[in-house]
């Protein structure tokens, strides 16, 4: 699967914002003292209570982060990604690195939204790494030259981002139809396929680019609906 059409996927298929908004006004931070305990229960034994702990009590992280850069996308896709970075984040995690699990799901959740920044502006054909892509929370320009990801990021993300292709690949082959399948495989290089316009699509299974059109926002919401429990397992 290629990394940059699947960030566009996801943040397709992805929608955490009522998520986040209905948090209950955000749980309060963890201390340090529970933030180890449940690191440490879902690290050991797979406590998916733990896990779902440390993801509710980091939710205003990713509101928080999304506000520097809410003037550059929409808040939606933000949210959906961001919340995707802080799970992969709770996914991840080492104490032993030395640093708390919320300085190290900043950085996740930052990496997610500036992918997808990069990858939104990339598929708009600006071409300068230089060109603005909004302000910072402090009024500073963000340039495509800013936010590309160094290596080490990639290398995580990518073995993240793995995981998740093929949870969803699986989804995908119980929910949708055979031609559904294909179409959303050629429209976002999934299973080996590569990242194709729907008219190419159209072209290929004969059809017309109205109707593929039509099976690909079908398939995404079905999707969708099907989806959002992987990241919570």
């Amino acid at each position: 699967m290629i990394f940059e059409n699947f960030i566009v996927f996801l943040s397709k298929i992805m929608c955490f914002t009522g998520f986040v908004n209905n948090a209950t006004g955000f749980p309060k931070p963890l201390s340090q003292e529970e933030e180890i305990e449940y690191v440490k229960k879902y690290q050991e034994s797979g406590d998916m209570n733990a896990k779902n702990r440390l993801i509710q009590h980091n939710l205003r992280l990713v509101a928080h982060i999304v506000k520097k850069y809410q003037q550059t996308g929409e808040a939606d896709d933000l949210i959906s990604v961001g919340t995707i970075g802080l799970i992969k984040a709770v996914n991840t995690y080492k104490m032993d690195k030395g640093s708390q699990l919320s300085t190290y799901a900043a950085r996740c959740i930052e990496n997610e939204i500036l992918m997808l920044l990069r990858v939104t502006k990339k598929h708009n054909y600006v071409a300068s790494l230089e060109d603005s892509l909004g302000k910072d929370k402090d009024g500073n320009d963000i340039t495509l030259s800013d936010i590309i990801a160094n290596e080490d990021d990639d290398l995580v993300g990518d073995v993240e981002n793995n995981i998740l292709g093929d949870k969803l690949i699986e989804i995908m082959k119980k929910t949708l139809s055979k031609r559904e399948f294909e179409i959303i495989c050629y429209r976002y290089g999934i299973n080996g396929r590569p990242a194709l316009p729907q008219r190419e699509v159209a072209r290929i299974l004969g059809i017309s680019r109205s109707y593929i059109s039509r099976l690909e926002n079908k398939a995404l919401l079905q999707i969708k609906d099907n989806s959002k429990r992987i990241f919570f397992e």
